[in-house]
């Protein structure tokens, strides 16, 4: 299935794509695409349902019908720094030995289409596409070979990031990744049993037609079913926690000169079966 929320923003409702790309509304079934809606029962539940007799959205997704974040009632949104050997070496900092992991905070979430602003003071204003991972069941001290039987879905999540924030204000990393606007999810989160290989899965990225970023998630430092369980170590996981699985090379920090975003470029990014991003860039 293809899950996904639409509407204004702060007004979204629950839906699903159909197999003819439109819409249907969920909401007379579930509250919100999170929280309980992603438990396994749940989400059984929705995989049976007759999907011709919801409701018909009208309008197209992503060309004239808004589509929010793909997740709601989000309550962790947790990050994996330097997860792609190659992204490691072109930041010029060693592979890590345990995963790096940092937050952006939930006010960062936005819609896959809606627009990135740029934070006044902002100097280094970059992108990184990754693959999301989407937990339903929840759980502490998940064994890995139990970690997959946690994840509800995946999506695709653009960590936008202010370098100068990140690395030259102090403290942690999340001054450079929480800003507002900084956590596009979506378009849609698809369920795990639609995703056969998760770690063979290609993404990219561009920048004004301008491809920076092409790679695949195989060559991950740190694998999926490790980071969830690594995770639960150190906290709870829980229905609708967000994990951002890192990036590989190409952003504009690695690039010789940098580039960074300015306002007015338009970003196009994607991770195979999981959907098409485009933001445009504005000034804060």
């Amino acid at each position: 299935m293809k899950l996904l929320r639409y509407g204004f923003p702060g007004q979204e409702q629950p839906g699903l794509l159909d197999p003819n790309g439109l819409v249907r509304n969920l909401s007379e079934v579930i509250a919100d695409v999170g929280g309980e809606a992603l438990l396994p029962s749940s989400l059984d539940l929705l995989r049976n349902l007759d999907v011709t007799t919801l409701p018909l959205v009208s309008g197209v997704p992503q060309k004239d019908l808004r589509l929010g974040p793909c997740v709601g009632l989000v309550g962790k949104f947790i990050c994996i720094g330097l997860n792609y050997a190659d992204h490691a070496t072109e930041s010029g900092i060693p592979l890590p030995s345990e995963p790096v992991v940092f937050n952006k905070w939930t006010s960062a979430i936005m819609g896959p289409d809606d627009v990135i602003e740029i934070p006044p003071g902002a100097l280094k204003t970059d992108w990184e596409v990754e693959l999301g991972v989407v937990i339903g069941q929840g759980g502490r001290n998940i064994a890995e070979s139990d970690a997959m039987a946690h994840v509800a879905g995946y999506c695709v999540i653009n960590d936008v990031s202010e370098r100068d924030f990140q690395l030259n204000r102090g403290g942690t990393w999340d001054k450079g990744k929480g800003c507002d606007t900084f956590g596009p999810l979506g378009p849609w989160l698809v369920t795990a049993d639609e995703v056969p290989d998760p770690q063979n899965l290609q993404l990219w990225l561009e920048v004004d037609g301008k491809r920076y970023q092409s790679g695949n998630t195989s060559t991950m430092v740190f694998k999926i079913p490790f980071l969830i369980s690594y995770l639960s170590q150190f906290m709870s996981l829980q229905s609708g926690d967000v994990i951002s699985t890192g990036t590989p090379a190409g952003v504009g920090m690695g690039q010789k000169p940098p580039v960074f975003l300015k306002s007015g470029q338009v970003l196009r990014l994607s991770v195979d079966g999981l959907g098409l991003q485009t933001q445009r860039t504005v000034q804060g």
